[in-house]
């Protein structure tokens, strides 16, 4: 299945925000045809040695994400009491991870944070909070780490979908949640399962990984980032919702606005892959300054 973007959505929106800023430059992102690997992006019926790993990673994501598993693991790891160290520390750590579910990208995270981060930056300079939050959205995927506590891959990355409700076709290998138990449970297998129409997505539980987790960790260490940015973190890998336009019968107004730049950073977090490196040392002081305006403490809790 390959999943498309709206461009056209894409420019429109993009449009309204240059009104509202300025002193922004025109947009100069040119969005790629093809990934490093030579297919199209997110297309994951492209036969390779690595979309055969990606396949066998969602079947083991969408069979063992249950509501109550979901829910376990965010209690657990919500209490932020594992580890203290910096954003930059945990940077460091990423350089050892590959994403198993990616089929755009097999270079380490820290390049990937980067790439997002700069292509960004060059577009919207006068947001830096949107920098930053390129930078630091994938930083979750540090569960991941043996020193961390390894968690398996299929419960830390790949598309992130809502637990305790009907799973949604749209979501990649839809045809995997037929050996999720949660699948046949009359009381999560409804449009709304246990959730209200406009309830907002704050209320609902998403399947675990380094999305929710990272949000957990930005939010409980009183970061001062915007709720726009915080909205981003958590539901970047969401794409049935921001691609597909599924499961937007949860939205509340605060929701619907925070998607507008979602849509704007899909675009750097998809397209910006590739092989071209980045002069870490030249841009970190940049990244750690605002690291520091964002965040009030320089150790962590995660």
């Amino acid at each position: 299945m390959t999943i498309l973007v709206d461009h056209a959505d894409l420019l429109g929106i993009e449009a309204e925000l240059k009104k509202a800023s300025k002193n922004e430059k025109e947009v100069g992102f040119v969005v790629p045809q093809r990934n490093s690997f030579g297919h199209a992006f997110r297309d994951y019926d492209a036969e390779s040695e690595r979309q055969k790993g990606v396949m066998n990673f969602y079947r083991k994501n969408h069979s063992y994400q249950t509501y109550d598993f979901v829910k376990r693991l965010r209690e657990e790891y919500g209490k932020v009491n594992r580890v203290e160290m910096s954003i930059w520390e945990c940077c460091e750590l990423l350089n050892d991870v590959v994403d198993e579910s990616d089929p755009d990208l097999d270079e380490p995270q820290l390049e990937h944070l980067l790439q997002t981060a700069e292509a960004i930056r060059r577009d919207y300079p006068n947001e830096d909070w949107l920098h930053l939050t390129g930078f630091i959205h994938d930083l979750g995927k540090v569960l991941l780490h043996p020193s961390f506590g390894g968690l398996p891959q299929w419960a830390v990355v790949g598309d992130t979908f809502p637990v305790g409700c009907r799973f949604d076709s749209s979501v990649v290998h839809h045809e995997y949640f037929k050996e999720n138990p949660d699948y046949n449970n009359c009381i999560y297998n409804s449009k709304y399962g246990i959730y209200s129409e406009k309830c907002g997505l704050n209320n609902v539980m998403m399947s675990w990984g380094h999305d929710d987790y990272m949000y957990l960790v930005a939010k409980k260490n009183n970061t001062t980032l915007p709720s726009a940015a915080l909205f981003i973190i958590r539901y970047h890998s969401f794409y049935a919702l921001h691609t597909a336009g599924a499961y937007k019968h949860f939205m509340n107004d605060e929701d619907v606005e925070n998607l507008k730049w979602l849509h704007i950073f899909n675009k750097y977090d998809l397209y910006s892959k590739s092989k071209v490196r980045v002069d870490v040392e030249k841009v970190k002081p940049y990244y750690l300054s605002l690291i520091e305006k964002y965040f009030p403490t320089a150790k962590l809790k995660w």
